[in-house]
């Protein structure tokens, strides 16, 4: 079985969460099988046009396989966090949502300039979250080299917020 058909078996959808007309795309199922874990991480490996110098980790979810990520190709990881959730000195970006704004945040020492880096999140629906740890990476002075998700919404178009940053965007699922 390939690694889309492991995600796409065990991913529940979830409906009217968390308001009523989403049908939500659950990923924590993935977590109980430890073999398609590792075959999760292996593909988005094996799917990098080149070796990073850091993934940043955009909060909770992309934390996960973004770790195990780096882990294994033995390279830093990164997170980029809501606010007041890092301890030490941070750069943030507010972004807009469909209703308000919102922010993350990412340690002013986490990232080297010049480094390339590898955004990872588990789902990419409008793109704006992900654009926004693209933003913090620059102000770093580092260098967007791919965007990675485990989920595509494709009908919610995100990807054309990211192309301003890079056209190595991948979703190991579409929906």
């Amino acid at each position: 079985m390939s690694v889309e058909q492991n995600i796409r078996q065990l991913i529940r959808d979830i409906p009217d969460f968390p308001k009523p007309g989403i049908m939500f795309k659950d990923i924590t199922p993935l977590f109980y099988n430890q073999e398609v874990c590792s075959k999760i991480a292996d593909e988005v490996i094996n799917k990098l046009t080149s070796k990073p110098d850091a993934i940043v980790g955009v909060e909770s979810r992309g934390f996960l396989f973004g770790f195990l990520v780096a882990n294994k190709l033995g390279i830093p990881f990164v997170l980029a966090r809501k606010p007041g959730k890092l301890p030490y000195k941070t750069i943030s970006h507010e972004y807009d949502l469909e209703y308000g704004s919102a922010k993350i945040e990412m340690h002013t020492d986490a990232l080297q300039k010049n480094w390339n880096v590898l955004i990872h999140d588990d789902l990419l629906a409008t793109g704006g979250t992900a654009a926004a740890a693209a933003e913090l990476i620059n102000k770093l002075g580092a260098n967007v080299v791919g965007f990675n998700f485990i989920v595509g919404l494709s009908f919610l178009k995100g990807e054309e917020k990211l192309k301003k940053y890079t056209n190595n965007i991948t979703c190991l699922v579409q929906y």
